[in-house]
């Protein structure tokens, strides 16, 4: 079965918004490895631009595009509002969040809980889809609490797309508002893909991306069949080497260019820049990459390197070369013992008599 939209839907492939996570030194990170999925801010309140400091929420790299701001909020002109300053600083989409089911996000009237309140939620769609010229899109989820019937996100998605919605991303898990925590909301309440799938059905016309439980290329091909897009979150985050071969697999275009080490080279490059142009300690990056060489060898001790608070006073290069000789030793010790089961190989062949 073909997917829906084939390679040319925007949204085929996307970096999850994660809060504390997907700032924009992690976007730098993800975007050296691929030049055409879609990345996402982490959520940014209206409270938080209304009355805080705009430049610390949204300042982002040209290289990031294309790139979404996604936005925590209810009150629809307060959403206009912060729509229009995400388009000035140059996001190429306003996100909604009506999935987070943190007590703190219920407690501020935004996130899952606006699910209860579709025609709300539509207000606040249509007044920032007014405001902007750049595409208003939902993040949310099948379902609320315990119920597993598909009449609440059927009526969510088909109140919203009358106000004008045309793209939802939709993690595939009812939200628990009370007794699990967001960590346990990521894990406890099962996967229903069959709802995404069926959500696609229902509303052919609109773009459905599916979000949830997405860790490798097979899912991601077969879920392809079903939807528009697949949002993937932490195993993007803590594997991020795998998505220098989405834009090749998933995208249509060449794979990426540069080798692990070659991008290590390039944030370290990123820090030094950023440490001159803003002022950031070099840890604030680092801890981005921790994830870069997952599986090597020697990926521990290089871990354990760039982790050390004890090194945060020393120049980021210097700390490079420190985490770096761990990887250099670890292959040298590899290729030592491949050599010596040749040589033994070897001398076991002479013993018999035969050629190798």
């Amino acid at each position: 079965m073909n997917a829906p939209n084939g390679n040319n839907s925007p949204w085929r492939l996307c970096i999850a918004p994660m809060l504390d996570w997907t700032d924009k030194h992690c976007r730098y990170l993800h975007r050296l490895l691929t030049r055409r999925s879609r990345l996402y801010s982490e959520m940014v309140t209206t409270g938080a631009l209304l009355h805080g400091d705009e430049r610390r929420h949204l300042r982002m790299d040209e290289v990031e595009h294309p790139v979404a701001l996604q936005l925590g909020g209810s009150e629809p002109q307060e959403l206009a509002h912060c729509a229009r300053i995400g388009m000035r600083w140059g996001y190429d989409e306003i996100n909604l969040n009506c999935g987070c089911p943190s007590e703190r996000v219920r407690r501020g009237a935004f996130g899952a809980c606006l699910m209860l309140e579709p025609q709300l939620v539509a207000d606040g769609v249509k007044a920032m889809l007014d405001a902007v010229a750049v595409p208003v899109t939902v993040k949310h989820r099948i379902g609320i609490g315990q119920d597993e019937g598909y009449g609440l996100v059927r009526d969510f998605v088909g109140t919203l797309a009358r106000a004008g919605c045309r793209v939802f991303i939709v993690h595939a898990r009812n939200a628990w508002l009370q007794g699990l925590s967001p960590k346990e909301n990521r894990e406890i309440p099962p996967l229903r893909y069959e709802v995404v799938y069926r959500l696609k059905r229902d509303f052919p016309d609109l773009t459905i991306v599916l979000n949830g439980g997405v860790s490798g290329d097979a899912q991601i091909a077969a879920h392809l069949a079903h939807v528009d897009g697949v949002m993937i979150g932490r195993a993007a985050y803590h594997q991020p080497w795998w998505l220098s071969g989405w834009d090749a697999k998933f995208l249509g275009g060449p794979p990426c260019a540069l080798t692990e080490g070659e991008v290590e080279q390039a944030m370290l490059a990123y820090m030094q820049r950023e440490a001159q142009e803003d002022g950031t300690p070099w840890p604030a990056i680092a801890r981005h990459i921790l994830g870069l060489h997952h599986g090597q060898r020697g990926a521990r001790l290089w871990r354990q390197v760039w982790s050390d608070h004890k090194l945060k006073a020393l120049p980021p290069d210097q700390v490079g070369a420190m985490a770096r000789a761990h990887l250099e030793a670890a292959a040298h010790e590899v290729k030592a013992k491949r050599r010596q089961a040749l040589d033994e190989l070897a001398a076991q062949a002479q013993e018999l008599g035969v050629g190798y």
